[in-house]
Formats: C-alpha cells, sequence, structure tokens
C-alpha cells in the first residue's frame, strides 16, 4: 500500500539470531522496502553481530529496541529497562556501528518508572548521539515497568509530545521521529508541521490499514498511491498468497492480519467473518479472499 513508509519488523532477539539460528525470522518479500530489522538485546558484541546478520539479510536499517516494556523483555534486561542504562546502549550503539554499514537507529521510552524524564531523557539522547547514531524515535509516554501490562503501558501513561518536541530544539541534528496515539493521517501531518522529523504509526496502521496506507504516498510523501482501492490491495496480494500456500504455508497466517482492511467501509463485517470462518481450512487458497471480497462493492469505497 505504500512505497515510501519506512516498515519495521517485528522485535527478534539477537540472542534468537546468534545462538538460536533462528535467521527463518529474517525472510522478507523485496515488497517490503524499505524494511528496518528491530533487535533486542543488550550484549554488545551479540547485538553487533545480529547487526552483521541483517545487514548480510538486506535490511536498510538496524534498530535497537529500548522501548518494550513487558516481564519477558526486562527478565532478558533488555527494552525499556534499558533506558535505566544509557553507557550500556551506548556500548550496544558502537559495537552495532563497527561492523555493519547501515544506520543504527534507536527506539526508546521518555523514561521508565520514577526517572524524571525531563532529566534523563536528555542525558539519554546525548549518550547514545555520541555513540554514534543520528536518528531516534521517541514514544511519547513514561513506561512503568511494574504494574502495568504492555497494553496498559501503551495507554495509561500520558502522552508528552511537548518533551519529545523539547528534545527536538535541544539536539537539532538528530532525526527524530515521534510514537505515541498517532490514529491518523491527519494526526501524522499535525505533529511533522509542529517540526518532527517522523511519525512511527503502530497499531493503528495495523487495525485500519487502508486509511493510514493506503493514501500515505501522496498525502505525506508527495508521491503517487499505488492502488485507487483497497479491493486492488487484495488481488495484489493473491500471487503473495499462491506462493507462500504452494510452499506449504496456511492462509490463515497471511489473512489474518488483513482483516482490517475495509475497515469502516460497509460489507466490512461480512468481510471479516467470511475469512475469519474459511481460511483456516486445510487447503484454503487466495479464492477465500476473493470471494469474501465480494461482500464489499467497490462502489461503496471512497
Amino acid at each position: 500500500m505504500s512505497r515510501e513508509t519506512l516498515l519495521y519488523t517485528e522485535m527478534i532477539t539477537s540472542a534468537a539470531l546468534v545462538k538460536g539460528d533462528a535467521t527463518h525470522l529474517l525472510r522478507f518479500d523485496p515488497k517490503e522496502q524499505p524494511l528496518a530489522l528491530q533487535l533486542g538485546g543488550s550484549d554488545p558484541d551479540e547485538l553487533a553481530l545480529a547487526a552483521e546478520i541483517g545487514e548480510t539479510h538486506g535490511y536498510r536499517e538496524i534498530n535497537l529496541n529500548v522501548g518494550c516494556p513487558s516481564d519477558r523483555v526486562q527478565s532478558g534486561a533488555f527494552g525499556a529497562v534499558l533506558m535505566k542504562s544509557p553507557a550500556l546502549v551506548a556500548d550496544c550503539i558502537e559495537a552495532m556501528s563497527a561492523r555493519v554499514q547501515i544506520p543504527i537507529t534507536v527506539k526508546c521510552r521518555i523514561g521508565v518508572d520514577e526517572q524524571i524524564e525531563e532529566e534523563t531523557l536528555p542525558d539519554f539522547i546525548e549518550r547514545v548521539s555520541a555513540a554514534g547514531i543520528n536518528r531516534m524515535t521517541i514514544h511519547a509516554r513514561k513506561a512503568w515497568l511494574k504494574g502495568l501490562s504492555p497494553k496498559e503501558n501503551r495507554e495509561i501513561p500520558p502522552l508528552n509530545y511537548d518533551l519529545v518536541q523539547e528534545m527536538k530544539s535541544l539536539f537539532p541534528r538528530m532525526h527524530i521521529s515521534v510514537n505515541g496515539g498517532v490514529q491518523s493521517l491527519s494526526d501524522a501531518n499535525g505533529l511533522l508541521d509542529q517540526g518532527f522529523d517522523g511519525v512511527m504509526i503502530g497499531r493503528a496502521a495495523y487495525h485500519n490499514p487502508w486509511d493510514l496506507l493506503g493514501r500515505v504516498d501522496s498525502l505525506i510523501f508527495g508521491s503517487v498511491d499505488p492502488f485507487e482501492t483497497p479491493h486492488e490491495v487484495v488481488e495484489a496480494m493473491v500471487p503473495y498468497i499462491d506462493a507462500h500456500v504452494a510452499d506449504g504455508g496456511r492462509l490463515h497466517s497471511i489473512s489474518r492480519h488483513m482483516l482490517g482492511l475495509f475497515s469502516g467501509i460497509p460489507g466490512a463485517r461480512s468481510w471479516r467473518r467470511a475469512l475469519s470462518e474459511n481460511a483456516h481450512n486445510n487447503g484454503a487458497t487466495s479464492r477465500v479472499l476473493l470471494d469474501a471480497m465480494e461482500h464489499v462493492s467497490v462502489a461503496k469505497v471512497a
């Protein structure tokens, strides 16, 4: 749906790539480019090797996750808990930067737990900047490592765009993207107008992909949108789905991520029901999607 938007993988641990031989997790289709590999870890040498593996596989960027607040991630001493260890983050960045030619970036929170974010966030940015990065994404919420679930950490701590904007003023050479609470392209444009260098969108783009990605190339990047309707997106996915099924994959593993494609359009509920009821069946093919799409009239799409 977009030729311009930078896509990030889910977080993959450096240990999975270096010790677990999980390089199958790095497979992607060339049409997903530009694509960044998001790594989780806290061992500089291990992260450096994982970054090299990512570069070898063709990724355009390596992103270090310093924002995930889940208990599992904390127990591994990476994710948002690393906000408490900026020197270690700097060591990780230096090690990765020395190993690869592609950019190393960081995604973080404004702070964690009892940190006074107005004090700790500038120090964190200063340290990681000195370690060699010039691009980062800041989720404009504090993370509470105890007492809130990962879902609650995405919603309950208040957004503080002003603090992130202040960081852009303090570090004008740093490319700073803001994340958190962005629900529409209008929201994104508003933040870009405030001086941010970029906007990262997560759940909204997943649950309502057409509204967020179907017009992003024209409205944000000033280029041509590749599709006129979400129906064309389904048709364009057919060869990819057919290849996946022919290789032994299941339709459901793809179609479950397409449930929100017609969100807000009459017939969307029937589309979702048809996929939910039929895509998991043995032998299900792309025909299931094409049949389900019959429930949504092109004439009803604005």
